[in-house]
């Protein structure tokens, strides 16, 4: 209470002036004043003072009336006033003037009141009504945040115990309200590393300052099976002086937006994976290469090792049948190669055991997990010892199947040493679209490697390598395969005629592979016939025109045909799209022919016209196909001046002029397939006759 001082200063004189509660003042300030049976104010407090703007000194003595009521409330005062000093207490709300006019609402309590003279006054008790509707509205804000929200909130005090838990906590924590209250979060929820927790509700104590999202993950009874996260913020909770009168905790279950963030990341970590897996597995048709890009892609990101095994079946060139039972190791990647596993190289091969994890993969074609006791069923040789021991390390492995257009190819062994976490679901979808998309992969380069086989192989059977000794000519020629492409339908040969003459060919059918080399075949076959039976240039190629028609719409082809004769000293040609040949003289002369050109074989428009050249002794007639003079980096007229070239200067021997042209038009390996013929004319013997 402040010092009292009477009406008049006089020791017995009516209370001047009152103090009030820190505490209530703070909540809602309360004005009190008292009046004495005349009417006068006889006691002012500070709180009065503060809302109505009064000083003591200012209105201690003067009439209430006068100075507080409203001039249109007068009569209403006397009629309370009279109703008070009956000895009724009366409760209203009422409007008081301020200090500098204006009227100010408040919730008021006029209780009789015996003054100094023991007459009947009042005591008056007023509140501002907005400042009580305030109180109201946050006390109902306040509780149902506490009863209603799904947030867990609390109070603790300084000591960090509790104050009050809304339920929703309380479910959190699977403690009843009730039972938090008194207690430190050390003693409700131990196992949510409540002490780094209330570390941090101190610093926001000391600090005065707010800490926001502070995650916590554990378990609590409301879940003692399963780990729960959780977002925690503290708050200061302080006075209206600025004490700090405990802290206000909220916390947000994001177990399940944590689990969806996570589930997000390792989508977007598989779609990586997978993304690279896309642009590094399969960058070449080799079956080696092929398999160890899959074990880079694999290890270290998914697995400690990994191990690439094809069925040697597979490999072998027939399939057959007693390889079914047989693994080839591809490609292999350990993490210590100190290890046992260094001798496990590629190239090497392993028959499957009867009854083994392999054989049982291989057989059903599903992939199968093992965990840290079954991983040495993988190896039962007993001479693999130190291996076994190597696998008694391993925390899980995986095998799964290489199954590639329904048929199982082989298999890839992944393993994860224990130290780490063994394979779990989503690994194991991630691992297992790897190596699915691997397969095909694989698949490809071994139908590429088979088709490439076959079709150099028919090629070789199909092209005369050995040209035949004639009248009149040198002959020597080249066949160069694509080394990154499929073999071709490029070919060249050459033909003993009736009189001493000589056809010479060459020929490019579109498109690779088995079936470029099979027409290829055709056509070359087809030549041979028409040629023996003296069919001229022009109505060879339109008989061959005919022939690949007949072989389908989209089948086309390139081909000169020449016929010398040694009698006349020249050439007669016909081209069909062909490149123009070169004739280079003896005396370094370089000329290409600008005849007509015709059309490709399978047009159907059969536009072929001879050409007859010279070609004294000495002269060389050059055919080749358009892999010698075109590639990505120069056109075709580029490639011509290159060979023009290469073609002046005096000439040695054909073999060496041939190596000469390919080295210099060719420094690397061809892009396309090339075939090359060289024919020289030479003064030989007469034909006979």
């Amino acid at each position: 209470m402040d010092t009292k001082q009477s009406a008049s200063g006089g020791p017995d004189r009516p209370t001047a002036a009152v103090g009030y509660a820190g505490v209530l003042r703070e909540l809602l300030p309360i004005a009190l004043w008292r009046e004495d049976a005349d009417g006068r104010v006889v006691e002012w407090s500070l709180a009065a003072q503060d809302l109505l703007g009064h000083r003591p000194e200012d209105i201690l003595g003067r009439s209430g009336a006068d100075v507080l009521v409203p001039d249109t409330n007068h009569e209403l005062a006397r009629q309370l006033t009279r109703r008070v000093q009956a000895g009724e207490t009366v409760v209203g709300t009422l409007p008081v003037r301020h200090r500098d006019g204006h009227r100010v609402t408040m919730e008021m309590w006029i209780v009789p009141a015996v003054d100094r003279q023991g007459r009947t006054g009042a005591l008056l008790i007023a509140v501002e009504t907005s400042e009580v509707l305030r109180m109201r509205d946050s006390l109902a804000a306040l509780q149902s945040l506490f009863t209603q929200s799904p947030i867990g909130l609390a109070t603790l005090g300084p000591d960090l115990r509790f104050l009050r838990v809304n339920d929703a906590l309380a479910r959190m924590n699977g403690v009843s309200a009730a039972d938090h209250l008194g207690k430190r979060l050390t003693e409700v929820v131990p196992g949510v590393n409540a002490a780094a927790l209330e570390a941090t509700m101190q610093q926001v104590l000391e600090r005065g300052t707010a800490v926001v999202d502070v995650r916590r993950t554990g378990r609590t009874p409301a879940d003692p099976d399963h780990d729960r996260t959780w977002s925690c913020s503290y708050a200061p909770l302080l006075d209206g002086s600025g004490r700090a009168l405990g802290v206000i905790a909220s916390l947000i279950d994001i177990t399940d937006s944590r689990q969806a963030q996570l589930d997000a990341e390792r989508a977007r970590r598989r779609f990586a994976v997978l993304a690279e897996a896309g642009t590094r597995i399969g960058t070449t048709l080799d079956l080696r290469q092929t398999a160890e890009e899959i074990a880079q892609v694999l290890v270290p990101r998914l697995a400690d090792s990994a191990d690439v095994q094809l069925l040697e079946a597979v490999l072998d060139e027939d399939g057959a049948g007693t390889h079914r039972s047989v693994l080839r190791r591809l490609a292999a990647a350990f993490p210590d190669p100190g290890a046992p596993t260094s001798r496990l190289l590629p190239g090497q091969t392993f028959k499957i055991p009867p009854g083994t994890v392999y054989e049982q993969v291989i057989a059903d074609g599903r992939p199968m997990n093992l965990y840290r006791s079954d991983i040495p069923a993988l190896i039962r040789d007993p001479r693999a010892d130190a291996l076994r021991t190597y696998l008694a390390g391993l925390g899980s492995a995986r095998l799964i199947p290489l199954v590639a257009r329904g048929t199982v190819l082989g298999a890839v062994t992944v393993t994860r040493l224990a130290t780490r976490e063994p394979f779990d679901e989503q690994d194991c979808v991630l691992i297992d679209e790897v190596v699915a998309r691997a397969a095909l992969n694989i698949d490809n380069a071994r139908m590429y490697t088979n088709q490439r086989r076959a079709a150099l192989t028919l090629q070789r059977s199909l092209t005369n390598s050995t040209l035949p000794e004639v009248s009149g000519l040198e002959l020597t020629g080249r066949y160069l395969p694509a080394s990154d492409h499929d073999v071709g339908g490029d070919w060249y040969d050459a033909l003993r005629l009736p009189g001493g003459r000589t056809g010479l060919v060459i020929g490019d059918v579109m498109g690779h592979g088995v079936h470029a080399a099979a027409v290829m075949g055709q056509l070359r076959t087809a030549v041979r016939t028409l040629a023996r039976h003296g069919v001229p240039p022009d109505q060879l190629l339109r008989s061959l025109d005919a022939v690949v028609a007949d072989l389908g719409a989209d089948e086309m082809a390139t081909c000169v045909y020449a016929v010398h004769d040694p009698a006349s000293g020249g050439c007669t040609l016909a081209r069909a799209g062909h490149p123009p040949p070169a004739v280079a003289t003896a005396d370094g002369r370089v000329t290409f022919l600008d005849g007509p050109p015709g059309t490709p074989l399978g047009t159907g428009d059969r536009e072929f016209r001879t050409e007859h050249i010279a070609l004294p002794p000495g002269s060389l007639l050059v055919l080749y196909t358009d892999g010698l003079i075109e590639a990505r980096d120069r056109d075709l007229d580029q490639g011509m001046a290159q060979l023009g070239w290469a073609l002046r200067g005096p000439h040695g021997p054909l073999d060496r002029l041939c190596d000469t042209i390919l080295a210099h038009l060719l420094p690397a390996a061809p892009q396309d397939d090339v075939a090359l013929l060289l024919t020289r004319t030479t003064a030989g013997p007469p034909p006979p006759t």
